[in-house]
């Protein structure tokens, strides 16, 4: 069984805002045994909790047997850490980590259908370049453009090409990991 990934407490005064969220987003990385249910048994324990995720991401690590689970729920009433707590008895529970942004490497890929009509098609190509997208497909009435980085830099790019008749939007969730250390 790994740590607990968050290191001290928290206040529950620290987290409570009336009956709203706090705003403080907590981005867990998990490590799991790779086997059917434990996705569903970790999101149940958050809805138990009273947790909403805001993103989920999955997928293998190096090892065919463990699976990284990366998702970002809001600090809500109840503190943070006793969710943790909880999956860390769940069996196929590896490590739990509570990273920092500023501790990890966090990106986000979307990819966005625009209406490109011929008129608009250059201001949607320099709109791409300019936010490091990549043009994935092209036909005569639309555009579809993928971003990869911050949930800020893609909620820029959305506010950007939306007047412009965004179709249709699929989001990943975000994914990290941590930062190496200088000395590594």
């Amino acid at each position: 069984m790994g740590e607990p990934g968050t290191k001290d407490l928290i206040n529950l005064d620290d987290l409570s805002v009336g009956s709203k969220l706090t705003g403080r987003k907590h981005l867990l990385s998990m490590t799991v045994e790779n086997r059917p249910g434990v996705l569903a048994r970790v999101a149940g324990l958050f809805s138990r909790r009273g947790f909403n995720i805001n993103t989920l991401a999955v997928g293998p690590t190096e090892d065919p047997e463990i699976s990284r689970v990366t998702l970002t729920v809001d600090g809500a009433i109840h503190p943070i850490d006793q969710v943790t707590k909880q999956l860390h008895k769940l069996v196929n529970v590896i490590k739990i980590r509570d990273l920092e942004s500023d501790a990890a490497v966090v990106r986000e890929m979307a990819i966005f259908k625009v209406a490109a009509a011929i008129e608009n098609r250059a201001e949607l190509m320099q709109f791409a370049e300019i936010f490091g997208g990549t043009i994935i497909d092209v036909t005569r009435r639309s555009m579809t453009v993928e971003v990869t980085g911050s949930a800020e830099k893609i909620d820029a790019f959305e506010r950007m090409v939306r007047p412009h008749g965004l179709m249709e939007m699929a989001r990943t969730g975000e994914i990290a990991i941590n930062r190496s250390r200088p000395d590594n």
